[in-house]
């Protein structure tokens, strides 16, 4: 008896003639439930996985291939079709590569009762109620009508995917090194004896935070909430807010061993083609062994690696995204981060809020004028104190210069090492507020100056006017919405004072133009970094240092070169230059007889319209 079923078993591929073990006895190739190292077989049984040179071509959304040691172990067999047919050799396989984990699982059962199977996925990442109750209860039960007929595979395939699984988000792949990248992602895995394909189904589950205000990008009359580290609920902050059906989001795969999902999102009909295939281009290039945060890719595909300026913009508020979206420039979105990268990127962006939009012109240019002063203040004026105290004193007010030299009299350092200090201490205290925790990190900023400043007043390592002159830089810093902007600032702080202590006014001017020149050099993605400044666009200016009516900015940026220019419509640009209606307007209502005036003021108080005294 046992003979016989041992022979219907070898002819089927699954019977326990290919599960002897070596003391003559059997087990049965899918055990129900299987974990990590406890489920899995003694010895090597490297049969499997020594036949694989490579890994399968994924194609230019693998961001890079595998490296040959690591294709060497955990590369599928060249007949991908004929490993996804045999159950048990599927399971085997799926074990050398994943079993040392112990939230992998293996889940034998068979489809309708007949028909051998496995299930896979790890138990960490997937909704368990989902599996059971969606996919394997109905796997097991089946429909009633193909219980009394045989059925071919394909017809077999059709009826699991059409009548029996109760999910939406299913597919079919033939290739087993992508069933088992699609398992590691957190999707479960179906095979089927018989079948030449697998079945993938999205049962994913990662816990998140919730949709919050960013805390990198405070506004005032912007929207309240911002990304998260989950790609797919990013994707729907920007489809919230663009219900167009020319919003193209791809897909492309970076890192050989983290494999995370990078979205490239981009407006058909607005951006330039051109610059969304140079986009994919440089992101399809990318090989490197894991992308832990955008931060990665920006510095992968930026044009000047060396510059200190961004050249890739980053925000975390979705309103942002759909604005340079809707400018015709390219979103990129990272799973696992909360920030969004946008390409091209010119230094005017970094200047820029999104609260500049939502108020009145007039506001949103005075603001931005007075952040620009800030920015002045933040990179010169340590150097510029310093030029003056030190070689041109005669440019000084002489009331103002006799109580400079009264506050510097005890100092032992020239200006530029006593500005150097000060500064190196403000760069400390701030480097360490931001990585104090948030109960301590206001009062340990606001303290650490205050206590700073006034010890290195009594003590006279500093004056009192150079204390002043760092505050004020440290504060306009702050005024730059762009944090790596602000940081660039920053660190070109120190080559200027230096060239200050050094040649003076002359220093400060050699710097200036040394700074110019490399902004005016730099691209990003081949737009010159100083539009619309350099080359000049009248059109473009309007939306730079001072902000125009938002009915004035009719045209996207020039420099993006948009297959559609055409931002405000001609009917809204004549409906701006007519005069306005008056349908409240007093003279209207108001009777000009008085004794209509009082006769409509008497039947307004007639006591016989009820309720009479």
């Amino acid at each position: 008896m046992s003979n016989t079923s041992d022979q219907e078993g070898s002819k089927k591929g699954w019977g326990p003639a290919k599960s002897r073990r070596k003391d003559g006895s059997f087990r049965h190739p899918l055990p129900l439930l299987g974990r990590g190292r406890a489920a899995r077989s003694p010895g090597p049984q490297a049969s499997a996985r020594g036949q694989g040179s490579e890994s399968p071509d994924t194609g230019s959304s693998s961001g890079g291939d595998r490296s040959e040691d690591r294709s060497s172990q955990s590369a599928a067999p060249k007949s991908a079709g004929s490993l996804l047919r045999d159950v048990s050799g599927v399971v085997q396989w799926m074990r050398d590569t994943l079993g040392q984990s112990d939230d992998f699982v293996v889940r034998g059962f068979s489809v309708f009762g007949r028909f051998p199977a496995a299930l896979f996925f790890f138990s960490a990442m997937v909704e368990l109620t989902v599996v059971n109750e969606d996919i394997l209860r109905p796997l097991m039960a089946g429909p009633a009508h193909p219980r009394d007929r045989e059925l071919s595979p394909p017809e077999l395939k059709k009826i699991l995917l059409d009548e029996t699984i109760y999910h939406c988000e299913t597919q079919l792949e033939p290739d087993p090194q992508k069933v088992q990248e699609a398992v590691l992602r957190g999707e479960t895995a179906i095979v089927v004896e018989g079948m030449d394909e697998a079945i993938l189904i999205d049962t994913r589950t990662i816990e998140k935070r919730s949709v919050d205000q960013p805390e990198t990008e405070q506004v005032i009359r912007g929207a309240r909430d911002g990304f998260i580290e989950l790609i797919s609920t990013n994707i729907s902050l920007l489809r919230y807010r663009l219900q167009t059906p020319d919003f193209r989001v791809k897909m492309i795969q970076l890192g050989r061993e983290s494999k995370i999902k990078t979205a490239v999102c981009y407006i058909e009909g607005v951006v330039n083609p051109e610059l969304v295939k140079e986009v994919w281009e440089r992101m399809s290039k990318i090989t490197i062994d894991a992308v832990e945060a955008a931060g990665y890719i920006e510095q992968l595909i930026e044009d000047h690696h060396t510059s200190p300026f961004p050249q890739v913009q980053n925000t975390e508020r979705p309103d942002k995204a759909v604005a340079s979206l809707l400018e015709g420039r390219v979103v990129i979105l990272t799973d696992g981060t909360p920030f969004a990268l946008i390409v091209p990127a010119v230094f005017a962006q970094f200047l820029q809020t999104i609260d500049d939009y939502s108020e009145r012109f007039l506001m949103a240019s005075m603001v931005r004028t007075i952040r620009f002063v800030a920015l002045i203040f933040s990179l010169i004026f340590p150097s510029l104190y310093v030029s003056l105290i030190s070689y041109n004193p005669e440019l000084i007010p002489t009331r103002f210069a006799v109580a400079v030299a009264g506050g510097r009299a005890g100092v032992p350092f020239p200006a530029v090492i006593e500005v150097l200090i000060m500064e190196i201490a403000i760069e400390v205290l701030r480097e360490a507020t931001i990585r104090m925790p948030e109960q301590v990190g206001g009062a340990l900023s606001i303290v650490g100056a205050l206590v700073i400043g006034q010890a290195a007043v009594s003590a006279g390592f500093a004056s009192p006017i150079t204390v002043v002159v760092v505050a004020l830089t440290t504060i306009g810093s702050f005024a730059t919405p762009a944090y790596s902007a602000a940081v660039a600032l920053r660190m070109l702080r120190f080559p200027l004072t230096i060239l200050a202590g050094m040649f003076g006014l002359y220093g400060v001017m050699i710097g200036l133009i040394a700074i110019s020149n490399h902004l005016l050099s730099l691209r990003s993605f081949g737009v010159p970094y100083f539009s619309p400044l350099v080359p000049t666009d009248w059109q473009g200016i309007k939306d730079t240092l001072l902000r125009s009516p938002l009915w004035t900015l009719t045209k996207r940026p020039a420099h993006l070169f948009t297959r559609n220019p055409t931002r405000v419509g001609k009917k809204t640009i004549q409906a701006m230059m007519r005069p306005t209606g008056s349908p409240l307007q007093p003279s209207k209502y108001l009777k000009k007889e008085g004794g209509a005036g009082a006769g409509s003021k008497a039947d307004h108080h007639n006591p016989s319209d009820g309720g009479g005294h």
